[in-house]
């Protein structure tokens, strides 16, 4: 009895310290290129979900408004010198292609306007890259801009360049996502141009409204 008693005790204790030994060796740090590895891999994957959805969320933007000129004046462009009242009204798309030192954004607007130059009508088709800030990501609801690009007319009063020089400045408010990924926004400015291959110009102010999408 007393030798059966002394074994089971013997074992008793060597189950033991085994035991605490594997207890240890599980507690202890896990370290090594592996365990690093498989940190920075879980980490990189959480942050790069994130910054892909922030990135998504501001990364296209299309606006489409409709427009009139408030104010004109011609100058040397159809038969009677100066003139006031020519621009009517005008069409608009704005893309957003980019982003321009982080903090502004790059645009593509292409419109489309109508003039009246002395009884002649005039129509007119502008493509304008605008720098717009601050960028349409940080949701801020003020904006400014300015643009320059190339007009090109589809009809044109008699004598006179088809192309033309187009600037804008503009100033405007947007209100982001009222439904879903639409929103509006209002813009006023400049809006001029100057003949190419023949004398004459408009200045005028004008003042648009229309949709804006995020998506």
């Amino acid at each position: 009895m007393k030798t059966i008693f002394s074994a089971l005790l013997s074992a008793l204790t060597a189950s033991t310290l085994l035991s605490g030994a594997a207890f240890a060796q599980e507690a202890q740090p896990r370290v090594g290129r592996a365990a690093a590895a498989k940190y920075f891999q879980k980490n990189g994957e959480e942050e790069g979900g994130a910054g892909s959805k922030i990135q998504g969320a501001s990364d296209h933007y299309l606006a489409l408004s409709v427009g009139n000129y408030v104010s004109s004046q011609s100058y040397d462009w159809g038969q009677h010198g100066q003139q006031n009242g020519v621009g009517g009204m005008g069409v608009d798309v704005t893309y957003r292609v980019g982003e321009w030192y982080k903090s502004m954004d790059l645009n593509l607007r292409i419109g489309y306007n109508q003039y009246d130059v002395g009884g002649e009508d005039a129509s007119k088709l502008s493509f304008m890259p605008m720098i717009t800030f601050p960028d349409a990501g940080s949701r801020f609801p003020l904006y400014f801009g300015a643009g320059a690009g190339l007009g090109v007319f589809l009809k044109q009063a008699n004598g006179k360049s088809p192309l033309s020089l187009d600037y804008q400045l503009v100033v405007g408010a947007r209100f982001f996502d009222i439904f879903e990924n639409t929103g509006f926004f209002i813009e006023a400015g400049l809006k001029n141009h100057l003949l190419i291959t023949s004398s004459g110009q408009l200045n005028g102010t004008f003042l648009a409204g229309g949709l804006v999408f995020t998506f």
